[in-house]
């Protein structure tokens, strides 16, 4: 694994690479208030050793890329797709495989749309287009979320305690909550990060709608993957996603939730390795 800290206008962009250059190139994006470290780099190296060139980075505000200050993120979703863009310009990438998840995959259709020509496949993971007639959330992840208010940004287990518990209610029921493994996870992401409460910056932003509208117009081969017991994107976003967009797969990860979890990781890494070697 190698670092490589993006400056490009005016931001810094923290991003890590596994693989050979000379190789296909996979870019991850992650979802809302995560950074790079829940693309765990096993995972991000067994994709590698498929014969890909993986970089995962920090979205704004979180990890060690650029934060505001919390309440005022002076930027938009397609600053963030823009973002993509100036990571694959760092590492000279001209195209590359997107990998998104959940908000990462709002982001990766915008970018399919936004920027065409550096897109050659896009894999969807646990994400949406968001289109109104599709069911919301589940209450218990509302619930959870709307005692953010409570938390103390500024101490350590709080803040670790919470992403812990986030993450325990998205498990669907086909997998045991590693407790443990999220515990160090969420301890990671407190080390690394240069403002933890920036990261709720995310829920404020504007912007994408018009590009969401069009995901029917994505015209690169599209592998959509969705677990059946999502209970942020349920599992009927994915499968509006499939059909709208033309020539999608549906890959459904039975009995999961909003995750990316280990066990399911040898099917998640197998699709996107034989998806990648699509031809434009």
């Amino acid at each position: 694994m190698n670092e490589l800290l993006i400056k490009s206008d005016g931001i810094e962009i923290c991003s890590e690479s596994f693989g050979e250059r000379v190789h296909p190139a996979i870019l991850l994006i992650m979802g809302a208030q995560s950074s790079l470290i829940w693309w765990e780099e096993e995972f991000c190296q067994r994709l590698a050793d498929t014969g890909r060139f993986v970089v995962r980075y920090d979205n704004r505000d979180v990890g060690c890329s650029t934060t505001y200050e919390p309440g005022q993120p002076y930027y938009t979703f397609e600053d963030m797709a823009d973002d993509a863009i100036r990571v694959l310009d760092a590492y000279k990438i001209e195209q590359a495989h997107i990998v998104g998840m959940s908000m990462g995959g709002m982001l990766t259709q915008m970018i399919a749309l936004r920027h065409p020509d550096r897109v050659l496949t896009v894999t969807l993971l646990a994400t949406s287009n968001f289109a109104p007639d599709l069911p919301p959330m589940e209450k218990k992840v509302m619930d959870y979320f709307s005692n953010m208010e409570a938390i103390d940004w500024t101490n350590e287990q709080s803040v670790v305690d919470f992403v812990v518990g986030r993450s325990r209610i998205l498990v669907g029921s086909k997998h045991s909550f590693d407790e443990n493994k999220v515990y160090q996870l969420a301890k990671e992401e407190w080390k690394r990060s240069n403002n933890m409460a920036s990261m709720n910056n995310h829920a404020m932003l504007s912007g994408g709608e018009s590009y969401l509208a069009r995901t029917g117009e994505i015209n690169v081969p599209t592998l959509v993957i969705h677990g059946t017991e999502d209970p942020i994107i349920p599992y009927e976003h994915g499968i509006h996603l499939a059909n709208e967009i033309p020539g999608a797969f549906l890959l459904a990860l039975e009995g999961a939730g909003h995750e990316i979890h280990y066990d399911d990781w040898d099917l998640i890494i197998d699709s996107i390795s034989k998806h990648t070697l699509m031809p434009n």
